[in-house]
């Protein structure tokens, strides 16, 4: 039987659901609100530390992303990003995200599963579940 939600039947989602987590992350690094608002659907929201954040809105979010990233926070890496199931509307990505220091030192590696969704004619993220705080 053949699995309707295996990614390599849906190369075109996962392209785009890839480099929306692309764009998610260089938006991220630079500080930039308005190319990270195009990223993520809102509500947007998070299931990390037993509990489920939602942020209504690109500001919302922006004022607590400097709290959970942590004082020492100076960028993220992406060690990895692999679909694990997709359809033409929709993306779930396994993705090992690092934060690192100024000097390039690893503050801390984590896994999520990311939820990308086509929502409205665009690709962004609609929900993560990290196991990093």
């Amino acid at each position: 039987m053949t699995d309707p939600f295996d990614p390599a039947a849906h190369p075109a989602a996962v392209a785009e659901a890839i480099a929306t987590l692309d764009r998610f992350l260089a938006a991220l690094n630079a500080g930039d609100a308005a190319a990270l608002a195009e990223t993520l659907h809102f509500p947007h929201y998070r299931l990390a530390g037993g509990r489920v954040t939602v942020w209504q809105d690109i500001a919302g979010y922006m004022a607590q992303s400097r709290n959970r990233l942590g004082a020492e926070w100076h960028r993220s890496v992406c060690d990895f990003r692999r679909p694990v199931a997709a359809a033409p509307d929709k993306v779930h990505l396994d993705v090992q995200w690092t934060r690192l220091r100024a000097d390039g030192l690893r503050i801390t590696s984590f896994r999520a599963l990311w939820v990308m969704a086509l929502l409205e004619g665009r690709w962004a993220a609609q929900f993560r579940s990290s196991f990093g705080a």
